[in-house]
């Protein structure tokens, strides 16, 4: 057993490594994972979320009430910055309906899974990171709807309550039932908690090759247009994220967690409300599944140059 944790442990460390892999299979093999249905996206993040449930308690919450101000500083970033960076972002670069649609989704969604552990590696607040995702995430399925009707709402028709419910049935069930496990079944939750690292690893890099070969040709063929749009998005997220928080008078280590909430977005969920949602329009998919890959790798990026600035604001 010691054996197959450290196998987690070291699949999780690598994750930008595991993410890149998939991405180029599935990209230029893509039958290396068209065998695997589309419609599985859906209960592969249910997985995802229900391994986040498992690691939560109810007392991770208590931030939310003993530090109520930076929660709400966060959540403001969250769900300003991203949705009205994208918003800009394709109005900037004229993006064509489909992917303009697909960028907003990302910006309209809550914060990423692995952002938590991203922040882990950057020394920044981890009780305010875990804090922040788990309250974007209750908050995400009114909000998330409630932004894209707001931004594209003219564009496309945007049924708000279907995406309320698939939200609540992908994210909101999985995480109450991980919490409730993590409550009444504690000996069984202590056994796996080790290997959920290596289990959403595997699940968020299967969703990302899953997404990435059924759209493989669409994304070669606007590749630069929206990988522009993908990794501005994401570097103006981090940024003004930190930016934001410094502004407001929050200590090094809690910018750390805001700049890394608002930058890393939970892009899965964004491919699958793109799939289930917005099926007339195949590229909306197309930037969740880049977003996916490049946050992960410039995450890994940003940790390493918060960590320099952690050691050299501690050396003052």
């Amino acid at each position: 057993m010691k054996q197959l944790y450290r196998l987690s442990s070291f699949i999780a460390t690598n994750i930008t490594a595991v993410v890149l892999l998939v991405t180029a299979m599935a990209l230029f093999v893509p039958s290396s994972f068209l065998w695997i249905s589309s419609s599985s996206i859906t209960p592969m993040l249910g997985v995802v979320m229900f391994g986040m449930g498992l690691t939560l308690k109810p007392s991770d919450f208590k931030p939310v009430l003993m530090r109520p101000k930076d929660i709400i500083i966060g959540e403001l970033a969250q769900f300003l910055v991203m949705p009205l960076v994208a918003w800009l972002l394709c109005k900037m670069l004229q993006l064509p309906t489909d992917l303009a649609l697909g960028v907003i989704l990302v910006g309209c969604c809550p914060g990423g899974t692995a952002s938590n552990v991203i922040c882990y590696l950057a020394k920044g607040d981890i009780a305010l990171s875990v804090a922040m995702t788990g309250v974007s995430t209750l908050l995400a399925p009114v909000v998330t709807p409630a932004l894209v009707y707001l931004l594209a709402g003219k564009e496309v028709a945007v049924d708000m309550m279907g995406m309320f419910l698939s939200i609540v049935e992908v994210v909101i069930v999985p995480i109450v039932l991980g919490l409730a496990a993590n409550k009444y079944l504690s000996r069984f939750t202590e056994r796996v908690t080790p290997l959920l690292p290596m289990v959403s690893t595997l699940a968020i890099a299967t969703i990302i090759g899953t997404i990435v070969s059924h759209n493989s040709a669409n994304i070669l063929s606007c590749s630069l247009l929206v990988g522009v749009a993908v990794i501005l998005h994401n570097i103006l997220g981090l940024t003004l994220g930190y930016a934001a928080s410094r502004l407001l008078g929050l200590p090094h280590d809690k910018r750390i967690a805001i700049s890394i909430e608002v930058g890393m977005q939970n892009s899965g969920l964004a491919s699958s409300l793109a799939a289930t949602h917005f099926a007339m329009f195949p590229l909306a998919a197309v930037p969740g599944a880049i977003f996916s890959t490049w946050h992960n790798f410039s995450g890994s990026i940003a940790a390493s140059i918060f960590k320099k600035l952690s050691q050299s604001e501690h050396s003052v």
